[in-house]
Parts: C-alpha cells; sequence; structure tokens
C-alpha cells in the first residue's frame, strides 16, 4: 500500500501536469531522478525549457507550499535542472517554477510561481 503523503504528491503531480497542458506547455518529462535531486515535472513554454517543482500541502501544515522551497532545495533543483539540460543537449534558456497546491478540506487551489530563482540558474 502507498503511503498517504506520496499518493497526494502524485496527485499533485497530475493537477500540474493537467495545468500546464491546460496552458498549451507539453510535458516532457516527469519524475527525472540525479544523484543531486529529483525534477518533478519538464515543460515547455515557448522556446523555453521549464523545470517545475510541485509542492502539495493540506491547510494546517505549518509552512505554505510556496514558502517550503528553501535556499537548499533550490541549489538541487538548479544543479538537476542543469544535468537534464546537459543530458538533453540543451543549449537554450531554462528556467524553474513552482506550482503550489494547497488543500482546504477539499477545496483545492493552485498557485503557479514563474521563474522562482530570478533567471540564475547557475549556483
Amino acid at each position: 500500500m502507498e503511503p498517504e503523503h506520496l499518493k497526494k504528491g502524485k496527485m499533485g503531480e497530475d493537477m500540474a501536469c493537467r495545468y500546464l497542458a491546460g496552458l498549451g506547455w507539453p510535458v516532457l518529462a516527469r519524475n527525472v531522478r540525479f544523484r543531486r535531486g529529483e525534477l518533478d515535472v519538464i515543460s515547455k513554454d515557448c522556446d523555453e525549457m521549464v523545470v517545475v517543482e510541485v509542492r502539495y500541502r493540506s491547510v494546517g501544515i505549518l509552512v505554505p507550499p510556496e514558502a517550503s522551497v528553501g535556499p537548499k532545495k533550490l541549489r538541487k533543483l538548479v544543479l538537476a535542472g542543469s544535468a537534464y539540460m546537459d543530458r538533453i543537449g540543451w543549449s537554450g534558456f531554462w528556467r524553474i517554477d513552482l506550482i503550489a497546491i494547497t488543500d482546504r478540506d477539499g477545496r483545492i487551489s493552485l498557485e503557479h510561481y514563474r521563474d522562482i530563482t530570478g533567471g540564475d540558474v547557475s549556483f
């Protein structure tokens, strides 16, 4: 049996992928693992690759999803994102977005934060 937090995480990623598809962004990969970390979703916004970090939280947890990505996690995302771009031979622009999903007793809200590193993917 799958633990509840993993079920919710997968549900959040599925929701994020549907949201991205609604924007017209193709989902190119999911759950890409590296030594440096895991990338939840890889998508493409026009001519820019997008690493999408998905955070799902229920109300009552101390930290909202958008506040749960600190400097250490950002560094891991940048390193793993760089490794992914190297792996696929991407030399164009890329960025990291955050999709924060909050469950308030079954009412789901989704917030999309674009370019959470402010364009700096050179850690």
